[in-house]
C-alpha cells in the first residue's frame, strides 16, 4: 500500500463553535474512504440533529449519555431531537459509558480511581474528544450497532457541540485494544 497524505484540521480552541466544520469535514473523509458508518456523541440532542441532517443516507448512531448522569432519573436528550434524528433516519444509543460507570461508582464512593478512569485519562491526553469518540465508538459496537471489522467515522466533543472527528476500526468494550485510531481528520490543538 503507498504512503497516504491526508488534511488534520487543528481548531483553535474546543468547542461547539467548530461543530459544522467539525461534520464537514467528517462527512468529506468519509466520501473519499467510501465510509458508511458514521457514530456521534450528542448529549442533548442538538449535534445529533445537525448530524442526521449532514449524513442522511449513512448509517448514522447518535450515542447519548445514560440516564441519570447529570442528577437521578434525568435524561438530558431531548424529544424534540429525537423525533428530528429518528425521522431523518438516525439510530440513537442510550448506554452505559464505556470508560466509566462501575468505576465511577467506586471512585464517586471510596477515593479510588479504576482501569476506565486510567483508559478516560490517558485518552484525554490528546484531547477531550479523542476520549468520547473511542468511548462511544464502543457502545455502538457493543450494541451491534457497527461491525468491528468495518472503519467508522466517530465524532465527539469537549464539552459541547463537536471538535474532534477520527476514523477508526472499532472494537467492543470487552476487547478494547482491538480498538485502533486510523487518522485524525480534525481536533483542538491544546
Amino acid at each position: 500500500m503507498a504512503n497516504i497524505l491526508c488534511k488534520t484540521v487543528y481548531f483553535e480552541k474546543p468547542g461547539p463553535k467548530n461543530t459544522e466544520e467539525t461534520l464537514k469535514l467528517a462527512k468529506e473523509r468519509a466520501e473519499e474512504l467510501g465510509i458508511q458508518n458514521i457514530v456521534v456523541a450528542s448529549t442533548t440532542g442538538e449535534t445529533g440533529v445537525k448530524a442526521s441532517e449532514v449524513f442522511k443516507g449513512y448509517n448514522l448512531i447518535v450515542v447519548s449519555h445514560v440516564t441519570g448522569f447529570r442528577k437521578p432519573d434525568f435524561q438530558e436528550f431531548l424529544p424534540k431531537n429525537r423525533n428530528i434524528i429518528e425521522r431523518n433516519g438516525a439510530k440513537i444509543l442510550t448506554a452505559t459509558h464505556a470508560f466509566g460507570t462501575l468505576g465511577r461508582a467506586v471512585f464517586k464512593k471510596f477515593g479510588t480511581i479504576q482501569v476506565d478512569e486510567i483508559v478516560a485519562n490517558i485518552f484525554r491526553l490528546f484531547g477531550q474528544g479523542v476520549k468520547v469518540t473511542c468511548e462511544v465508538a464502543c457502545m455502538a459496537a457493543d450494541a451491534g450497532l457497527i461491525r468491528t471489522e468495518e472503519e467508522a467515522i466517530v465524532i465527539g466533543g469537549s464539552g459541547g457541540g463537536a471538535d474532534t472527528a477520527v476514523v477508526l476500526k472499532p472494537s467492543n468494550t470487552h476487547a478494547f485494544f482491538d480498538l485502533r485510531i486510523k487518522e485524525i481528520a480534525c481536533k483542538p490543538r491544546l
